[in-house]
């Protein structure tokens, strides 16, 4: 079960967030003050944190830029402040989404979820990246050179789109990876167009695998669900 912390002032919106996460079978800690928050953090890591900005002892884009949490410990501000200087702000020193009041509870959900997921697709392909390399359908991926050597012995150059959508496939042969998940994982902006963005991403990676890219073998469609990698898959 994930573990999110919520710095919240706002007991009723507390309340709100606590009772829509936790319906999601989410545990969730409330902290009212960035005193109680720090404390926490500091005796045991969330998987998340929801951090309102305007609090009685502090401003939350301090604890951002204040390096107490961890690259490995998404954060998502809740706030009132809907100003594009304070998301240009947040997001740069540190925010993973920016979420501003009123919010509907499905979209505070759909959004933690969307985070969750590119922290855990990251961590796949950190872990993919210490491999450096995959044997899969004849081909082996360099994914921290960009690299591919083909069947005959041809190298292929790949672009940093390519490498990192290649090394979703690599991370989960033989299962369907919906288009939401591609995207998380070539850090595309969740407001994209899916067909024109994933798809176009698809279609040029197959160009470079595929003998007909208009008959794919290695990535194939699923109709209705996404894509998947029908090879195996053999870290070097």
């Amino acid at each position: 079960m994930p573990l999110i912390y919520l710095l919240e002032d706002d007991l009723d919106i507390a309340r709100l967030i606590e009772r829509t996460l936790s319906q999601q079978g989410y545990a969730l800690r409330k902290f009212r003050r960035l005193a109680e928050f720090e404390r926490e953090v500091r005796r045991q890591l969330p998987d998340l944190c929801l951090i309102d900005l305007s609090l009685p002892d502090g401003d939350g884009l301090g604890l951002l830029g204040s390096g107490l949490l961890p690259r490995s410990v998404p954060r998502v501000v809740v706030t009132g402040r809907g100003s594009v200087t304070d998301k240009v702000i947040g997001l740069e020193i540190g925010a993973d989404d920016y979420i501003t009041k009123p919010f509907e509870p499905r979209e505070l959900v759909a959004r933690v979820r969307a985070v969750l997921r590119r922290g855990t697709l990251a961590r796949e392909e950190s872990e993919a990246a210490a491999h450096a390399q995959a044997r899969f359908g004849g081909w082996v991926a360099n994914l921290t050179a960009c690299t591919l050597v083909g069947p005959a012995g041809q190298q292929v150059a790949l672009s940093s789109s390519e490498t990192s959508l290649l090394g979703a496939f690599l991370n989960a042969p033989n299962r369907v990876l919906s288009r939401a998940q591609l995207l998380d994982a070539t850090r595309g902006r969740a407001d994209e167009p899916f067909d024109r963005s994933i798809d176009a991403r698809v279609c040029r990676l197959r160009r470079k695998l595929e003998d007909d890219s208009h008959a794919p073998e290695l990535i194939r469609t699923v109709y209705g669900a996404g894509y998947i990698l029908t090879s195996d898959v053999d870290w070097l």
